[in-house]
């Protein structure tokens, strides 16, 4: 009996083995590419492993049993809705607010600080979001573009990425002249590079809460645990800044 427990426990190990599986909205891809590499240089030989998409489709395979440990959402009430599922180890927390702006290409010669009068532009044939019915920052986008008055005006041409960093590429890819994307992404390096973003006033749109919470999986993961502490620390919070999140307890 003692080995068979004694095995148990090297499996149950051997499962975490100084690795966390997080998933994370899209809009966190390039400042949680840069929280990766300073978390693993934090702790050598702990590995951070993190799939990018919507909020939505994430919180579906969490509830089918993905085998995550961490859940980043782009919208607190997800991680809200997995914590009544009774899938989260503990309280869920805020991490972060979004904030939703226009993007275009350079080489479309489209001046974003039109702001939404752009989009009636003839010149505008396509305009990318993220799909509303899984992505907050698809929700944000339709309801700034309602509060406008301009979502009937250019409903017919959406085009509606799986996620936020879809609906980015198909603006650089030439799929769509100009979207309306996170800020985080907007002002990248890589997008920066390519292309002019315009941020739209928060007040347009519903507040994006973004909220994490430690999954029931990885409550007992020692590299969970410290990935968790760590996006709490100056040196993450510097990171989140750098991408244009505003903090909770700095609004």
């Amino acid at each position: 009996m003692l080995k068979k427990i004694l095995g148990m426990a090297c499996l149950s190990l051997s499962l975490w083995a100084g690795e966390v599986q997080i998933t994370a909205a899209a809009d966190l891809v390039y400042a949680f590419k840069e929280m990766q590499v300073e978390f693993e240089k934090a702790y050598p030989g702990e590995k951070a492993h993190i799939a990018f998409g919507s909020t939505g489709k994430a919180y579906t395979q969490i509830l089918n049993g993905a085998p995550y440990d961490m859940y980043f959402a782009a919208d607190m009430g997800y991680v809200q809705k997995l914590k009544d599922a009774g899938l989260i180890s503990h309280e869920p927390k805020p991490y972060a607010y979004g904030r939703i702006g226009l993007w275009a290409p350079k080489t479309n010669n489209m001046d974003v600080k039109r702001g939404l009068e752009l989009l009636l532009d003839p010149k505008v044939k396509k305009i990318a979001i993220a799909d509303p019915s899984h992505a907050p920052y698809g929700v944000a986008a339709v309801n700034a573009l309602k509060s406008q008055n301009y979502y009937d005006k250019i409903q017919d041409r959406l085009v509606l990425g799986e996620n936020v960093s879809q609906a980015a590429q198909f603006i650089q890819t030439g799929a769509a002249e100009v979207g309306i994307i996170p800020l985080s992404l907007g002002i990248s390096d890589t997008l920066k590079a390519q292309g002019d973003f315009f941020l739209l006033p928060s007040e347009w749109h519903n507040e994006i809460i973004q909220g994490y919470a430690l999954l029931k999986n990885g409550e007992n993961n020692p590299t969970a645990q410290k990935f968790e502490a760590f996006v709490g620390t100056p040196q993450a919070r510097t990171i989140f800044k750098r991408y244009g999140f505003v903090l909770p307890g700095e609004l």
